[in-house]
């Protein structure tokens, strides 16, 4: 409430309550005698500033009328009961109290109604206003020209959008109808807006009230009831946004009117995996956690996840100053900081020295090694940086920790090391090999997650998709048989850290991700999600496979197996034979063509020690096949997790 307010009600407020007595001794007594005049003039000046003092310390005017509600109503019932309880008692023991005991409660309830009146009285007059004919004409917006909203949902989500809608008078919303699947809700009026029938007639409101937009206001929707609804909505050919899941609700993310478009998180062709971190996460409270590659999208996602578990220090690594300087400031603004030291940390996994000099330093008791170079193309042109980073980084980090005596090292790793075709899954296998090596000889517990593709981190498919409908299309796929295993950020992370829990030493954790994916299908679905049709609007244009890539990802190589856990979502990789002394060779024979620059070193290094490893480079640029073509590992899937 401004100072102008404050000053406008505290003088309403003076004349209510002199008003409150003046009419009390009048209705008890018929009229006004000297004598009653007399008593006013006494007791007005002398009680009212004692009212004025209740009125503020009960909070009156320091709150917004324009959402006046019952807890506003509760404090003036509270603030003008205590001042005239005040009242009493200062002339309970005097000769007059008897003659106006019934003066004083008829004031009470006077003062109540007209106090009462005046903060209510604001609120009453805007909700007129927000159903007027004069809102449109106040906002300097013509109704006409608004955009046609529908809003799905009549529960307590769609009320409060509506509600939203309907105060805010400068948003060009003017919402038609609502609709609901509850029979009880049909033809109902919510804030002037009637309940048109359930979600089988939105096809014909649409096309009958001629809407603009939908609004989904269903959080608490299943995946599959979601799903029925927003084939409805793409049926309709209309554009259509949804509300923040009630888990964000929950977290105070909805404050005002925030809506998104369509996820495809929404879209799994699955349920989203269910982890409870709650019962497995309680072994990094007050630990020092070290998370490796803490900027990065599945890394800064682990550290959101085990703040609450509040660890006494978090080590955020990585080597960009800048993706490190942007997640140590979101986590120092998160609510579940509490008392954790965040210590942010710029360094290379591949500075040995330097990675030996941090343990030392800090003594990490947990380490999440998120840090490595992902992009299968990339790698493919730079073979060398594929090992510098992601196999000998990894050696460097778990030597390490290792010698540190870490209690737990967890690392990520790919569905693409499994029968790779890539620099990337070959180094990211070898990374494998090493931490099993050491788990066998450690007191340290060194397990690895294989992940699928992780939708929405930095370089994945599906910003990369949005960003080409952003610009009209065309949106580019390699292949129109490349299918993957998906998996969401808050998955991923959440894998990492179970695993954490359940690792006893050597396993490769894997995630049940369902049947994998079309990336076709994922490119049409995202295209009709933003109000726009496949061929019309956008084109799908196909470039061929790109160097490393193959058609089909799998999660297990044909000697592996898997085992079960206590959570029938994740599965372990039975643990292979490994001859630690001839693969420490092979490493450093790779290293040596690695840091001499030889691609074919490089490429023949990781053959020797990944013998199911085929390369799929023959596209590169004056690079000569490697060898006959007939040496292809088949595209198909040996084995899936389903």
């Amino acid at each position: 409430m401004t100072p102008f307010r404050k000053v406008f009600f505290i003088l309403t407020d003076v004349i209510c309550i002199a008003f409150a007595l003046v009419a009390a001794i009048w209705l008890k007594f018929d009229k006004l005698e000297p004598q009653h005049v007399q008593y006013l003039l006494f007791i007005i000046p002398l009680l009212t500033p004692v009212g004025l003092v209740c009125f503020w310390f009960m909070g009156l005017y320091n709150r917004t009328l324009r959402f006046t509600s019952l807890p506003d109503m509760v404090a003036v019932f509270t603030a003008v009961t205590t001042y005239s309880m005040l009242k009493m008692g200062a002339f309970f023991f005097t000769q007059s109290f008897a003659n106006f005991s019934a003066v004083f409660v008829i004031d009470w309830m006077i003062s109540l109604l007209l106090i009462g009146s005046s903060r209510i009285a604001p609120r009453v007059a805007l909700s007129l206003l927000e159903d007027s004919p004069l809102r449109g004409w106040l906002s300097q917006k013509n109704l006409q020209k608004s955009k046609r909203v529908l809003i799905i949902g009549a529960g307590q989500a769609g009320e409060s959008i509506l509600r939203e809608i309907k105060r805010n008078v400068n948003l060009p919303i003017n919402v038609i109808g609502l609709i609901d699947d509850n029979p009880k809700k049909e033809s109902q009026i919510i804030h002037g807006v009637p309940v048109l029938g359930n979600s089988e007639k939105i096809a014909n409101v649409v096309k009958g009230q001629g809407v603009d937009e939908i609004i989904i206001a269903i959080p608490s929707a299943s995946g599959h009831e979601l799903r029925r609804i927003i084939k409805l909505c793409q049926d309709t050919r209309v554009r259509f946004k949804t509300l923040p899941g009630m888990q964000d609700i929950i977290a105070g993310k909805l404050v005002s009117l925030q809506l998104r478009d369509i996820a495809i998180e929404d879209l799994l062709r699955r349920p989203p995996a269910e982890i409870n971190l709650a019962e497995i996460a309680a072994y990094v409270t007050g630990k020092t956690v070290m998370v490796t590659g803490a900027g990065g999208s599945i890394g800064s996602e682990i550290c959101r996840q085990i703040l609450p578990f509040q660890p006494a220090k978090l080590l955020l690594l990585g080597h960009g100053e800048n993706s490190i300087f942007k997640s140590n400031q979101e986590l120092q603004g998160d609510e579940n900081l509490g008392n954790v030291s965040l210590v942010p940390i710029i360094a290379d996994i591949q500075d040995r020295e330097k990675i030996a000099a941090l343990f030392s330093a800090y003594r990490p008791d947990i380490v999440f090694h998120a840090a490595a170079h992902k992009h299968v193309p990339l790698m493919e042109l730079n073979p060398e940086e594929a090992v510098k980073n992601n196999v000998l980084g990894t050696r460097n980090l778990v030597d390490a920790s290792h010698k540190a005596k870490v209690e737990r090292f967890v690392m990520i790793s790919t569905d693409k090391a499994v029968n790779p075709t890539s620099i990337m899954g070959a180094s990211k296998r070898v990374a494998e090999k090493i931490l099993k090596c050491y788990a066998r000889r450690s007191q340290t517990r060194f397990v690895a997650v294989r992940f699928g593709n992780v939708l929405g981190s930095r370089g994945s498919v599906i910003p990369l998709f949005k960003q080409q409908i952003e610009k009209g299309g065309p949106i580019t796929i390699t292949h129109p048989k490349m299918i993957r295993y998906f998996m969401t950020i808050p998955e991923a992370s959440k894998l990492v850290i179970q695993a954490g829990s359940y690792g006893k030493g050597g396993e490769v954790f894997i995630l049940d991700m369902g049947e994998p994916v079309r990336i076709v299908d994922l490119a049409e679905d995202l295209i009709k999600l933003s109000g726009l049709e496949v061929g019309k609007d956008i084109e799908i244009k196909f470039t061929g496979i790109r160097p490393g890539e193959k058609l089909y990802e799998e999660l297990l190589t044909a000697s592996e197996g898997i085992t079960a856990t206590r959570n029938r979502k994740i599965f372990i990789a039975r643990p292979e034979e490994i001859d630690e002394a001839a693969l420490m060779a092979q490493v450093e024979r790779l290293e040596v063509s690695a840091r001499a620059g030889k691609i074919r070193g490089v490429i023949k290094g990781f053959q020797e020690i990944v013998p199911s490893f085929a390369p799929n480079r023959d596209m590169i640029h004056n690079e000569k096949p490697l060898r006959d073509s007939k040496a292809q590992v088949s595209q198909q899937p040996q084995l899936r997790v389903i």
